[in-house]
């Protein structure tokens, strides 16, 4: 059975192409493969920003931890759990300052763990995240693709990083943007990305 994660993050929340679009794929990929679909809404419910209770309380024995250290360490720990169990991630990001939410980067803090996600080898680090397939829905208002603003798309190549640097490294990036040039645009510039949508889903049949 094909187990799928899907991960959003827009504070957008109905209005979000990025949430519609990773759930869509999401579904579809549930629906084809006959799996089940775990859904992790950072917006609804954002994790924390890591402090000392989940600095001190990860290096610490489970013992020695205090109460707070251990609910720190117990969240990230879930967090890491549902990636582990997942043959497929379906992320959504919306473009938020030319970057991620700050939702999804607290994500990531809780679960990029030395030792448990990313070791340390001859080479240097190494991703312990291994086979898996990641979706990412990648929103923006404006176009980074390609053009004059593509050097500012700090989103895309920072969670590429993020996702390769715990060993997930199979990443298809599905794209929406260009939707603040107007009506017509914005309308183009979703039909572009349903269609990529349906190709995605048919690859995966």
């Amino acid at each position: 059975m094909t187990n799928i994660l899907l991960v959003t993050s827009s504070p957008r929340g109905a209005e979000s192409l990025s949430t519609r679009f990773a759930t869509e794929i999401a579904e579809g990929l549930r629906t084809r493969s006959g799996g089940t679909l775990v859904t992790r809404d950072l917006a609804a419910a954002p994790p924390p920003h890591i402090g000392p209770a989940y600095i001190h309380g990860r290096v610490a024995t489970p013992e020695a931890r205090t109460p707070e250290q251990a609910d720190a360490v117990g969240l990230a720990q879930v967090l890491v759990e549902e990636v582990k169990a997942a043959d497929m991630i379906v992320l959504g990001s919306g473009m938020i300052n030319f970057g991620l939410s700050s939702q999804l980067k607290a994500w990531f803090d809780h679960i990029t763990w030395p030792g448990v996600t990313f070791g340390y080898g001859d080479a240097g680090p190494e991703g312990l995240l291994t086979g898996k397939k990641v979706y990412l829905v990648a929103a923006a208002g404006g176009v980074f693709s390609d053009g004059p603003w593509a050097p500012f798309d700090f989103q895309t190549g920072y969670l590429r990083h993020l996702l390769g640097f715990i060993g997930l490294t199979d990443v298809e990036i599905i794209r929406v943007e260009g939707t603040v040039f107007g009506p017509e645009a914005a309308k183009a510039a979703i039909a572009a990305t349903e269609a990529q949508l349906r190709s995605v889903l048919e690859k995966a049949a």
